[in-house]
């Protein structure tokens, strides 16, 4: 069984020029996470906007309750649920700083997966390869 420095060879037998089969994993890996990755970024941006527009929305009820006890002839304790509200809030706004720090992490791998992929190609057009790394 061959190791994973050794060439790569395409189906019918004969060897890829200037690709590993660890660097053919490594691509194929890369290309097959990348929708899940992309489809994800999309996702956590779409959470964001609606926590954003919860967090607005809990702002708003919580302006209204206290402009409804304020205008009441008959003594109402929203107080209770004014501070639930702004317990859900602050809630809101610890799960989108959660959220957009994982965003931000994604972001920084996504670039640096195609970071290395563009060197990882650079290194195979140009035809130098590293120490260590077989030979045409």
């Amino acid at each position: 069984m061959a190791g994973a420095g050794s060439a790569a060879v395409s189906g019918a037998g004969t060897p890829v020029a200037g690709s590993t089969g660890r660097d053919l994993f490594a691509e194929g890996l890369l290309e097959f996470l990348r929708p899940a990755v992309q489809q994800l970024d999309s996702h956590v941006h779409a959470v964001r906007e609606s926590q954003v527009e919860l967090r607005e929305q809990i702002d708003n009820l919580a302006a209204e309750l206290c402009r409804i006890n304020e205008d009441q002839k008959v003594a109402l304790d929203l107080d209770p649920y004014v501070k639930k509200l702004l317990n859900a809030r602050r809630r809101v706004v610890l799960v989108n700083n959660i959220l957009q720090n994982a965003q931000e992490r994604l972001r920084r791998l996504n670039h640096s997966v195609a970071k290395e992929t563009a060197r990882r190609r650079a290194m195979l057009d140009s035809g130098v390869y590293p120490p260590g790394s077989p030979s045409k």
